[in-house]
């Protein structure tokens, strides 16, 4: 089915990253014209934006000079993937959470979305086209204990933030768009070495579909949102992609 995003210039954030590259090549098959955002995969960034005939941008999105540049260097866009994120592994229950974590994930998530979104809808005012989709996470949606921090943030980006920012485009960009999806639990860089089989076994039980997500799931469904053509009529919408996801199992032996 035809998207309509060839020749469009599309920017992913964390585009080195498990579901970020997975995004990258879905654009890239769509035509678009990728611009792969990294932090500090610098040489996997690069092979990348290679393989998708795209270019790489470094930049650390927590940062408001290096965002602003990451645009200034990003060309036309038209799409905004705003899928970076980082997720703390150790568990930390909230009355031991040091304030000095808690405000790192934050940091982490929400500031860099915020920053990446206002970089975005400055181009957005002056072209008066564009589209966002951000990506947040199940832990935002069911919550997740030793991660209060990290639910908390996503929980923010897939409700306040992107409830605003669809109000919001459209001052701008009449036609403009803002939607968000929540991956559950998904194989990638992020979760290596977390899922082995009896947590697998354990978290499913909650889940329809008793597996988890390869990052080529979440890859269509932002193709999907960002695309006018397929939901041109969809703005402020969170699509989770997880499997039927209900909630969180909360004991280890549920």
């Amino acid at each position: 089915m035809e998207t309509g995003l060839a020749g469009k210039g599309v920017l992913v954030t964390g585009g080195a990253g498990g579901i970020g590259s997975a995004c990258v090549r879905a654009f890239a098959a769509e035509g678009a014209r990728a611009v792969v955002h990294y932090r500090t995969s610098r040489d996997r960034a690069e092979e990348l934006a290679a393989e998708v005939d795209g270019v790489a941008v470094q930049a650390d999105l927590t940062d408001e000079a290096q965002v602003d540049e990451l645009f200034a260097q990003a060309g036309e866009l038209e799409v905004c993937a705003a899928v970076a994120g980082f997720w703390p592994r150790e568990d930390e229950p909230v009355w031991s959470l040091p304030l000095e974590r808690w405000e790192e994930t934050l940091r982490a998530n929400l500031t860099a979305t915020f920053l990446t979104a206002r970089g975005f809808l400055r181009i957005v005012e002056r072209t008066g086209r564009g589209n966002i989709v951000l990506v947040g996470s199940t832990a935002g949606r069911f919550g997740e204990a030793g991660h209060a921090d990290y639910a908390a943030a996503k929980a923010a980006i897939q409700a306040g933030l992107l409830l605003s920012l669809k109000n919001e485009i459209v001052r701008i960009a009449p036609g403009g768009r803002v939607n968000a999806v929540a991956p559950g639990w998904t194989y990638s860089p992020m979760t290596r070495g977390e899922l082995d089989p009896e947590l697998v076994e354990r978290l499913s039980r909650t889940m329809a579909l008793r597996k988890v997500a390869v990052a080529e799931d979440i890859a269509r469904a932002v193709v999907v949102l960002a695309s006018d053509e397929l939901s041109g009529h969809v703005t402020g919408e969170l699509v989770t992609v997880a499997g039927g996801m209900e909630g969180r199992t909360v004991h280890a032996d549920a």
